[in-house]
C-alpha cells in the first residue's frame, strides 16, 4: 500500500437545519475525530476539516415554516451544531460554512471552469411545480412511489428503501412536500453533469479501490451495473437561496447543494491555509479521506470525483469508510417527531458525561450494518465498564500508590507475571493500531478496554495489598507495574475518550499523548510525583435513564409516509455470483459446548464438519446453554479464516437468524438430518 505524506481527512457537512443528535455523532463525526486523533498521535501530518453545509431547499423551507429569512436559519444551527461538536471534543481544524462570501468565490470558480470546459449539457426540461407555493421543486422536496421496489415516500432523487438512484419524474403519485400539493410540470432550463458520459473514468477509479469497505464498494458497483446505468443530473436548481449560476441566462437559479458542498472542503482548506491550500488537495503525496455516512455515498464516490476529475489537478479520494444508520431505542431517528438525542441537550443533561457518549457510541458504532443506540446499553457500558473496569483500575493504582509509595510512580518490577503484564500493553495497542487502521472502530475500542481487564487482573491476582504486609518491596514492584498498564491506558484511550484520558495523564504528571510510547514499558519514569486521585468515572442511575426514555414520545398514529422500521434490515448491497459462489456453506454437527471464561456471549464449539474436526466461538451464549446445543445441526460458514478470538482459534462461522420482533437468535439446520459436510448450494 502506498504510503503518504500527510492526510487531508473530511467529515461530511452537517445541514444546517436543525440541530445535531448522536446518529450524526456515531455516523462520521466520531470516527473520524478517532481517526485523526490516532494519525496526528503517530506523528503524522493531517488537515481535519469541515464545516455546515448551509444552502439547498431545507434551509428555505425551514426559514419560511418559521417567519424568518435563510439567513438567520443558517446563522442559528451553525453555531450550535459547531458548539455542540466542540463539546464533544471533535476537534476540526477549521469548521467553515458555506453561505461565506469566499465560499461563494470558490464554488462559482469551479462551476465556471467546468462551463468553459465544456463539460455541463444544457438542458430544458419539464420540471414539477409547486402551484401553491409557487416554486420549482428540487429533487428532495417531491415524494411519491418508488417505480422499482414500489416503496412510498421515495424521494426525487433516491429511494432509501431499496437505494435506487431515481430523477423526480420517475416517481408515482408526486407529491410536493412544501405544500402536500400534486405538482404540475413546467419548462425550465438547468445545467448537467452527464454522468452517463463519464461513467467508464467512474468505473476505472470505483474498481481501483476493492479495499474500500463492502457497503461503499458494492453500492458504489451497485449503480454503475444497475441496467440504465449512470444518468446525467442536473448541478443547478431553480431557487433563490444558494451560490447563483455564474453563467449567462441563469438568473434565478443557484448551484445544485450536492456540487456546491463537496467543495466546501475545499473552501474550508483554503481558508486554512491560504496559498499553502493545494498541497492538501493537489499533491500526490496527499492521502484524501472522506468520512460520510450512507446516505451520502453517491455524492462523494461518484459524482464528487467527476467534478474533480472534469475540473483536473485535483487528488481523488483514496477511501470513504462510510458508516451505516444509528437507530433508536428500536425506532429509525426522526428529528420532525423528536425520536432523537440532541447533542447539546445531553451537554447539558448530563455535565462532564461527554466521553460516556462518545465509548458507547462507538461500541454500538454501525459500520457495516444499521445498529441500535440504547440508553439501557448506554447505561451498562458506562457503570459496567468505564466505571468497573477502566476507572476502577486508575482510582486503585492512585489510591495504593499515594497508601503504599508516598504518591510517587515505583519501579516497575521484572518477575515473569510483572514481565507478562507490561507485554501486553504492546500487544493490545498494536491490535487497536490494526484494527483502526482499517477504520475498524468498534474492534479498536474492544481491544483498548482489554488492556484495562488486563491490568484489573494482574492486580487482583498480585494482591499488592496483603504483599505489603510481608513484603513492601515487592508490593512496590507490583504497583509500579500496574502504574505502567495506566499510563498506557491515559494514550491508547486517547482517540476514544479524550477527556478521561487527559485526566489520566495529568494524574501521572505526563506530556501529551504519543503513540510510540506504547512500544515501551516505561511510559512514566519511576519517582515521578502523582497528583491526588480523582474519578473518572460516575455510575449512571436508572432515573436518570427514565428520564430520557420519558422524553422520547412514540407516534400514535402511522405516519402518512411509511418509515422503514429498524426490526427488519434493509437488504444490503448486491454482490457479485462469484463472490457468492466462494462461499463453503456446510452441514455440522455440534459435538460439544462450553462457556468461555469472563466472556458473556460466547460459545466455544466443537464441530464435526464430515472433514475434521474443528473449534468455532459463536456469539449466542445470552439465547442458548451448552448443554442445549450439543447435537444440533448447524449451518456453518466453513472457510472464512481464522481467527483469535480470547485466546481461542476459531475456525469458521455458525450462521443464525434473528427473530426481528423478538431479537432472539435461532438455529438455520436442514429440514431433515443430514450427514456432517454436506454441502449448502
Amino acid at each position: 500500500m502506498k504510503s503518504y505524506k500527510r492526510s487531508t481527512i473530511t467529515a461530511a457537512l452537517p445541514y444546517a437545519n436543525g440541530p445535531i443528535h448522536i446518529g450524526h455523532l456515531a455516523g462520521c463525526y466520531l470516527p473520524a475525530d478517532i481517526y485523526v486523533r490516532f494519525l496526528r498521535m503517530r506523528g503524522e501530518e493531517v488537515a481535519f476539516v469541515c464545516g455546515s453545509d448551509e444552502h439547498g431547499m431545507a434551509i428555505t423551507m425551514k426559514a419560511r415554516k418559521e417567519g424568518v429569512t435563510p439567513r438567520e436559519i443558517v446563522d442559528r444551527y451553525h453555531e450550535m451544531m459547531r458548539d455542540a461538536l466542540a463539546g464533544f471534543g471533535v476537534q476540526f481544524d477549521i469548521y467553515s460554512r458555506t453561505s461565506s462570501p469566499k465560499h461563494a468565490e470558490v464554488a462559482s470558480n469551479f462551476f465556471q471552469t467546468l462551463y468553459e470546459k465544456g463539460v455541463f449539457e444544457a438542458r430544458e426540461t419539464d420540471q414539477y411545480y409547486d402551484p401553491e407555493a409557487e416554486q420549482f421543486l428540487a429533487d428532495r422536496y417531491i415524494t411519491g412511489t418508488c417505480p422499482k421496489c414500489q416503496a412510498a415516500g421515495a424521494y426525487g432523487d433516491q429511494c432509501e428503501k431499496c437505494g435506487s438512484t431515481l430523477n423526480p419524474t420517475d416517481l408515482i403519485h408526486p407529491t410536493s412536500t412544501l405544500s402536500g400539493a400534486a405538482p404540475e410540470m413546467r419548462k425550465t432550463t438547468n445545467w448537467f453533469l452527464p454522468l452517463d458520459k463519464l461513467a467508464p473514468e467512474l468505473r476505472t477509479y470505483i474498481e481501483s479501490h476493492p479495499e474500500w469497505k463492502s457497503n461503499v464498494y458494492g453500492q458504489c458497483k451497485s449503480w454503475l451495473d444497475a441496467g440504465d446505468g449512470l444518468q446525467p443530473r442536473s448541478m443547478t436548481r431553480d431557487l433563490d437561496w444558494g451560490v447563483p449560476v455564474p453563467v449567462e441566462g441563469a438568473d434565478g437559479k443557484v448551484l445544485y447543494v450536492w456540487f456546491d458542498a463537496p467543495i466546501g472542503y475545499i473552501t474550508a482548506t483554503q481558508e486554512l491555509f491560504g496559498a499553502d491550500w493545494e498541497t492538501w488537495w493537489k499533491d500526490e503525496e496527499t492521502r484524501l479521506v472522506h468520512f460520510i455516512g450512507k446516505d451520502n455515498i453517491v455524492f462523494h464516490c461518484l459524482i464528487f470525483p467527476a467534478i474533480l476529475m472534469q475540473h483536473g489537478g485535483y487528488i481523488l479520494p483514496q477511501d470513504v469508510p462510510a458508516n451505516e444508520f444509528l437507530n433508536l431505542e428500536g425506532e429509525k431517528l426522526s428529528t420532525s417527531r423528536n425520536w432523537a438525542v440532541w447533542l447539546h441537550e445531553y451537554l447539558a443533561e448530563f455535565p462532564g458525561k461527554q466521553d460516556s457518549l462518545r465509548y458507547a457510541l462507538c461500541a454500538t458504532m454501525p459500520e457495516t450494518k444499521d445498529n441500535d443506540f440504547t440508553w439501557a446499553d448506554f447505561q451498562q457500558r458506562n457503570n459496567s465498564e468505564l466505571v468497573a473496569i477502566l476507572g476502577n483500575l486508575v482510582n486503585r493504582v492512585m489510591v495504593l500508590n499515594h497508601k503504599y509509595c508516598e504518591g510517587k510512580v515505583p519501579v516497575s518490577g521484572s518477575a515473569p507475571e510483572d514481565l507478562e503484564a507490561l507485554g501486553a500493553i504492546a500487544i493490545q495497542t498494536a491490535k487497536v493500531s490494526s484494527a483502526l487502521e482499517a477504520y475498524r472502530f468498534r474492534e479498536a475500542l474492544t481491544e483498548a478496554m482489554n488492556l484495562a481487564r488486563v491490568g484489573n487482573k494482574y492486580l487482583a491476582d498480585a494482591e499488592p495489598w496483603k504483599v505489603v504486609k510481608t513484603d513492601p518491596a515487592r508490593a512496590a514492584e507490583i504497583l509500579g507495574t500496574a502504574t505502567q498498564i495506566m499510563a498506557a491506558l491515559g494514550v491508547v484511550f486517547e482517540p476514544f475518550l479524550p477527556f478521561s484520558a487527559a485526566k489520566i495523564r495529568a494524574m501521572l504528571g505526563m506530556e501529551l499523548a504519543d503513540w510510540s510510547l506504547l512500544a515501551g514499558t516505561s511510559l512514566v519514569p519511576a519517582g515521578q510525583t502523582l497528583s491526588e486521585p480523582a474519578l473518572l468515572f460516575e455510575k449512571i442511575e436508572d432515573e436518570a435513564m427514565d428520564a430520557q426514555r420519558a422524553k422520547l414520545v412514540k407516534p400514535v398514529e402511522i405516519p402518512v409516509q411509511p418509515v422503514e422500521t429498524s426490526a427488519i434490515p434493509p437488504i444490503a448491497a448486491n454482490i457479485d455470483y462469484d463472490q457468492f459462489a466462494g462461499l463453503d456453506l456446510r452441514v455440522a454437527t455440534i459435538l460439544e459446548a462450553t462457556k468461555v471464561p469472563k466472556a458473556d456471549r460466547l460459545l466455544q464449539l466443537t464441530l464435526d464438519t464430515g472433514v475434521d474436526r474443528r473449534t468455532v466461538l459463536s456469539g449466542i451464549a445470552e439465547h442458548f446453554a451448552p448443554e442445549d446445543v450439543v447435537g444440533r445441526q448447524v449451518v456453518l460458514l466453513a472457510n472464512l479464516a481464522p481467527r483469535t478470538i480470547r485466546g481461542v482459534e476459531s475456525q469458521g462461522m455458525i450462521l443464525m437468524a434473528e427473530n426481528p420482533e423478538t431479537g432472539k437468535l435461532e438455529f438455520l439446520q436442514p429440514g431433515a438430518a443430514l450427514p456432517a459436510g454436506a454441502t449448502i448450494r
